[in-house]
């Protein structure tokens, strides 16, 4: 009867190792005297696919289980097992090599693994004192050419030697930070420490079919929120407006302008809005997006106004690629694409308040923003009202109070009931008791009526 393989194929341990006092990568070889199977090359494809063998070969990423044998290396090759004695081997591997192969030769084999073969996950573990092993840092977010992570007090000591091996272990990331809990009071991006390679924050980030540039100290970015992204940019139909209150560097109103929406675009940033028009024009939708730097507040009570005067044009057909028009022109078949006699487009059909710390605490802005003496015309476009999508923190943890515990919180701030036309989306766990969702809803017309 075989034994169970008592291969340890964790990283040596930092702790046993008290003579170390630099991060030393050569500390990280570790070698395991295995079995291996010596047969004729034309065997080893039957050994490696025969079912009896499964389970007992060796399978480790980024190690080969085939070797040659140096004693015959023409003709010979070395199947490499997951059993490091005879008594390991089980008896039906025995068996099968004998019968099909005509020899069951099993010979000693050295096993050498090293600094690049575990992960980073594995080295950090393996490098923190034994209290701090498993709670270690296990993972980071990744933007452009930076990797981010949020390390917590017990491990800040350690972050040069973290960041090193998130470095190490990540061809294409040039500069690792920590994000420290510090925000900055008005735009709201974090303050962050660089804790290894170049002092390079000035990204350049693909998401959604689009590139995204920006200087990642003075910006608010998550790369973790590119589900929600493109989650909320599908809800939008080609021919709607937009107004995006908090827009950042544009992750949604550019992939909006992209599918035809028209977008006006605003964050009270001006290194955010910055970035949002160098995106915007690299992205080819300088038609479709307008973008402004105020106060989310002043934005939502000029929006409707600023849209219904000087609306954007009606939209087009479906949009041409530069390389498809090349072609049309080319052939001399240029025209505009299927252009409409459709009115301008001066209804906004969606708002998005992507700011889940405080955007509930602006929805009073919309009390009243169809009442204007000076603009005739505007209540009468909005036979439907837009669809508000405004993103919000909760300590609930259970769905049904989470539901509760935010819209008490909308409709406190409207000073008005939800209609039945609303829904709440859950996004993400952003930390324990603190989940992050998106409530969206059909602005109550009493709310855009009020008298202000």
């Amino acid at each position: 009867m075989s034994r169970k393989s008592t291969l340890d194929l964790t990283p040596p341990d930092w702790t046993d190792v008290p003579t170390i006092t630099v991060f030393d990568r050569k500390a990280f070889t570790k070698s395991f005297d295995i079995l291996a199977v010596r047969a004729p090359v034309s065997k080893i494809s039957t050994i490696l696919r025969a079912p009896e063998m499964k389970g007992s070969l060796l399978d480790i990423p980024k190690v080969h289980s085939v070797d040659v044998d140096p004693q015959n290396p023409q003709s010979h090759r070395l199947v490499l097992l997951k059993a490091a004695t005879k008594t390991e081997v089980p008896e039906k591997v025995v068996n099968f090599l004998e019968t099909q192969t005509g020899s069951n030769e099993l010979v000693p084999y050295t096993m050498t693994l090293d600094y690049d073969h575990w992960t980073a996950e594995e080295i950090i573990r393996a490098v923190m004192p034994r209290h701090l092993k498993n709670g270690a840092p296990s993972g980071f977010a990744i933007t452009g050419h930076i990797a981010h992570v949020n390390l917590t007090d017990d491990y800040l000591s350690y972050r040069k030697l973290i960041g090193q091996i998130i470095l190490d272990k990540n061809k294409a990331i040039r500069t690792v930070v920590n994000k420290l809990d510090s925000i900055h009071s008005v735009f709201r991006f974090f303050e962050m420490d660089l804790i290894a390679g170049e002092p390079d924050f000035v990204v350049e980030h693909s998401e959604s079919d689009c590139t995204f540039t920006f200087d990642f100290r003075e910006v608010y970015w998550n790369s973790r929120l590119h589900t929600e992204h493109a989650r909320l940019v599908q809800l939008f139909n080609p021919d709607d407006v937009v107004a995006d209150v908090f827009a950042g560097v544009g992750p949604f109103a550019v992939p909006s302008a992209k599918r035809g929406c028209a977008v006006f675009a605003n964050d009270l940033n001006p290194n955010s809005t910055k970035y949002l028009k160098i995106n915007v024009e690299k992205n080819g939708v300088d038609p479709f997006v307008r973008v402004s730097c105020e106060d989310g507040r002043d934005f939502i009570r000029s929006v409707f106004r600023r849209s219904f005067e000087d609306p954007f044009p009606a939209l087009r057909g479906p949009r041409l690629s530069k390389t498809q028009e090349r072609r049309i022109k080319k052939a001399g078949l240029y025209e505009p694409p299927n252009v409409t006699d459709a009115p301008p487009r001066r209804r906004i059909s969606h708002v998005v308040m992507n700011l889940p710390d405080i955007a509930i605490t602006f929805l009073d802005a919309f009390r009243g923003i169809l009442v204007s003496d000076e603009v005739p015309g505007l209540r009468e476009i909005y036979d439907v009202m837009p669809m508000i999508h405004c993103h919000c923190f909760t300590r609930e943890l259970d769905p049904k109070k989470a539901e509760v515990d935010i819209r008490k919180r909308v409709e406190r701030r409207l000073g008005a009931s939800l209609t039945a036309d609303f829904y709440l989306h859950w996004v993400r766990s952003v930390a324990p008791h603190k989940e992050m969702y998106c409530i969206s809803f059909r602005l109550p017309s009493k709310v855009a009526l009020a008298s202000v």
